[in-house]
């Protein structure tokens, strides 16, 4: 069911760190053929697309306000308590990282500074096929909405009766989503991406998706919007000790497993005997999920790997770059400076990846496949462009004049010196 490996050397860590692989042979091609149409056609290739892969005939890309306010009589008022809980976390830690004006006299004369501006139109890919997760609604919208962004645009595929799930409508009212839509995979990238009749063009796309929405993000964030982040499948990383409890790791490795076939849980361990407690907990629980199969296949991409010491164990980890981290031991806490690369981080018993999923407050949207070494999460800034500006006096000229003149002479660049030499001749004859 998992692979179990035992003490292995480094030389070994490049094999066991490997993520599932797809056949992406005629992926790009696929992917680009939609992308085009839809750019040459909008709302038609989009409606024509959505029938061919929704299996969904649609009147219209829009969702109404009254399919809204349908919406909120579908759904419990458990859950719509829930929602809102979740909504005020989310909004509570985001609107913590709001950032501070930046504002200095770098030289005598010259003043900078720098300001955050939000991007004015941002686009929300929300999943609806095997799981509709409205969590993720809240995750993207609701710093979106703290950033200020004027219009958030939110694209979901439909079911077959031309119906978005009710829970991701009422997350979106709670968010303050404003523009909302009916449409799906690679053709609402494009759709956001190029703008149609309906569906208007956006600046920068976020939401996580299937292989074909990946690669559609990834082709249009060549030449016509920005995206997120690389994604791919999702994953979990967990260092546990012998103080960990192993019902609560094997439920963590499967509420990732049941993500998708190609997600993957890998364990991080110094003890044959959690490996051993681990494993026969994963055939005791598995039994019981109703995403059984799925879990299953994701965990034939999984492992648990027992290492010499926890040294080592975070060595491993680091090179992994996890998605998600949980530090499954009593001493967490004393481990997180050896944390370095990783999207998420999960500290104890008591903190697992479903509490960041959902609810403590932090953004589950994060980087997969590695790109945790290079990328962060996404956060408020994700919907901010920062501004610098400079404003130089008669002394901040005399300050920065002659430096700016020779620099700009050694890199041969005349105009740039003429443009300074100017204002130092003027100032010199007044």
């Amino acid at each position: 069911m998992i692979q179990t490996v035992l003490y292995p050397g480094r030389e070994d860590y490049a094999a066991l760190l490997q993520r599932p692989h797809k056949d992406a042979a005629d992926l790009g091609s696929i992917v680009a053929g939609v992308l085009h149409d839809v750019r040459r056609e909008g709302d038609t290739a989009v409606l024509r697309y959505e029938e061919k892969f929704d299996k969904v005939c649609l009147a219209s890309l829009a969702v109404s306000e009254e399919e809204v306010q349908e919406a909120e009589h579908l759904i419990s008022d458990e859950l719509k308590q829930s929602i809102r809980l979740a909504h005020a976390n989310i909004h509570r830690f985001h609107q913590a990282q709001r950032m501070q004006p930046v504002s200095v006299e770098t030289a005598p004369g010259v003043h900078c500074w720098q300001k955050s501006v939000a991007i004015e139109r941002v686009g929300l890919y929300i999943p609806g096929g095997t799981a509709p997760l409205f969590s993720t609604v809240l995750m993207l919208a609701t710093p979106a909405k703290i950033a200020g962004c004027a219009d958030i645009v939110l694209c979901s595929p439909p079911s077959p009766q031309g119906k978005l799930h009710p829970a991701i409508l009422y997350a979106a009212r709670v968010a303050g989503v404003n523009r909302i839509y009916k449409c799906g995979g690679v053709q609402a990238i494009g759709a956001m991406a190029y703008g149609t009749e309906t569906v208007p063009k956006v600046s920068k796309i976020f939401g996580p998706g299937n292989q074909f929405v990946t690669c559609a993000k990834q082709q249009v964030s060549m030449t016509d919007v920005a995206i997120d982040m690389p994604a791919g499948p999702s994953e979990v990383a967990i260092v546990a000790d012998a103080t960990c409890h192993p019902r609560y790791v094997a439920a963590d490795m499967l509420s990732q497993a049941e993500h998708g076939m190609d997600s993957q849980s890998i364990l991080f361990t110094d003890s044959e005997q959690v490996a051993h407690d681990v494993l026969r907990e994963l055939e005791v629980q598995l039994e019981s999920l109703p995403r059984k199969e799925m879990a299953m296949a994701s965990l034939r991409n999984s492992r648990i790997v027992v290492l010499r010491d926890m040294e080592e164990a975070f060595d491993i980890c680091n090179e992994y770059a996890p998605e998600h981290l949980i530090l499954a031991m009593d001493s967490a806490l004393e481990w997180t400076d050896r944390v370095v690369n990783a999207g998420s981080v999960f500290l104890g018993h008591y903190s697992c990846e479903s509490a960041g999923d959902y609810a403590s407050g932090t953004n589950h949207t994060l980087p997969t496949s590695g790109y945790a070494k290079a990328y962060s999460g996404v956060n408020l800034d994700s919907f901010c462009r920062k501004i610098t500006f400079q404003h130089l006096t008669p002394q901040g000229i005399q300050s920065i004049g002659r430096a700016v003149e020779v620099m700009a002479e050694a890199e041969s660049l005349d105009a740039h010196r003429n443009a300074m030499i100017l204002r130092m001749e003027d100032l010199s004859a007044n």
